[in-house]
């Protein structure tokens, strides 16, 4: 009898849990916003990022420099020749990804795949006037399941979902989910970026695997591959080395990753459902790096004496002419969009890191004008040897997983 009351608590307990979730996900859905701290925000989500116009227009702008310095909106070798029917963007935001691919699938030939976007809030335009075949369904990603049928989608990206999804089970979850409604034979292509930044070293050798289109890419935008042999030494500027350890510590409390870049081969490994997983990663200079200079302070160019991996020579560094070809107008341009992105992300997540430093407001401004007036100061290498790191992991779902 006492065995029976408690199973039935117990269930009672369950159903209003259950309850509970729903409403919440329900009223989130309604009224996704609050305003905190004078910008607008998701509410009752442990998301630490604004949404408010200033902050799509930095995650569109970082979207924008990964098509520009991975060379198009998707890695996947053969999505060229094989195009998806149907297309996820999961967490889409501003859906800049959804109107990429889709420009690129028309100069390709074909304009009438299909898109749909998926995100807590509606935060992208209506892409129908712009003659996308794309539709947008709001939805609490972290309730289950999905509204999608088993193998719905061929192609599924996910970008820069890191601090959407908590880390443990709430990854794998996640990733349930998406390998849930991918098809056999289907695509998942994975975007991140890390949220702290270290120095990179000049490399003593060239990476090994680069293919004629990777290596073309890197040397046209002045950006170095990542390969497991990489040498990364901690930030040297001491305002990127504080907001490192702020951020790691904010983002540590909420059980989120500071460096997703380095989890990201592990979790697509894990699935077994998931097979030729491959991966890019490319590290973009937020100015100048002091190695790749000769004794005269000129930037060394690429292909010649100082090669594109950051191999200097004894004679490059002593060449007088190896400073004559400066960066372009578009790799510079890349650069200061790195930097404008990384300045940005600190001010988005000021509270938490103002929270994680201990600084009272008068305090964090003097930090932040030092910061700004360190880090846009080129002319003595403001930003040292500190890079953006982002990357790109895609794989197929196996034809027996179905």
């Amino acid at each position: 009898m006492e065995a029976a009351t408690i199973r039935e608590h117990r269930q009672g307990t369950s159903g209003s849990i259950s309850s509970a979730a729903s409403s919440s996900s329900h009223n989130l859905l309604a009224n996704p916003f609050e305003l905190r701290h004078g910008r607008r925000y998701l509410r009752d989500v442990p998301y630490p990022l604004p949404c408010d116009l200033s902050e799509i227009q930095r995650q569109s702008l970082r979207t924008l420099l990964g098509v520009t310095v991975l060379g198009k909106p998707s890695c996947v070798p053969n999505v060229e020749k094989d195009v998806p029917k149907r297309v996820l963007e999961l967490g889409c935001g501003s859906a800049f990804w959804t109107g990429s691919c889709h420009e690129w699938f028309t100069s390709l030939g074909y304009p009438n795949v299909e898109f749909v976007g998926l995100d807590f809030a509606p935060l992208a335009p209506d892409l129908r006037r712009q003659g996308v075949n794309w539709k947008f369904i709001q939805h609490d990603f972290r309730r289950y399941p999905w509204p999608f049928e088993n193998g719905h989608f061929d192609y599924v990206m996910m970008k820069d979902l890191s601090l959407a999804v908590q880390m443990g089970f709430e990854t794998q979850r996640f990733m349930d989910e998406v390998l849930r409604i991918l098809a056999p034979k289907g695509t998942l292509e994975i975007w991140e970026s890390d949220h702290v930044l270290r120095c990179l070293l000049p490399q003593p050798t060239p990476p090994k695997g680069m293919t004629a289109e990777e290596e073309k890419t890197c040397r046209d935008t002045k950006t170095y591959l990542i390969s497991t042999g990489t040498p990364f030494a901690p930030a040297q500027n001491r305002y990127i080395a504080d907001s490192n350890t702020w951020i790691h510590t904010a983002l540590d409390k909420l059980n989120l990753p500071s460096q997703p870049c380095t989890r990201m081969a592990e979790i697509m490994f894990q699935e077994t459902s998931l097979v030729d997983v491959t991966s890019r990663r490319i590290a973009i200079p937020l100015g100048q790096m002091r190695w790749e200079k000769d004794s005269e302070g000129k930037l060394i160019r690429s292909g010649s004496s100082g090669n594109l991996f950051g191999t200097i020579s004894p004679k490059a560094s002593k060449s007088k002419a190896s400073g004559e070809t400066m960066l372009t107008n578009d790799q510079a341009a890349a650069r200061s969009t790195a930097m404008l992105i990384v300045i940005q992300k600190i001010e988005s997540l000021e509270p938490l890191l103002r929270e994680a430093s201990g600084k009272n407001s008068e305090e964090w401004t003097r930090w932040w004008a030092g910061m700004m007036a360190s880090l846009l100061d080129q002319e003595n290498n403001g930003g040292g040897s500190e890079v953006l790191e982002i990357g790109a992991w895609w794989a197929t779902k196996c034809e027996e997983s179905a």
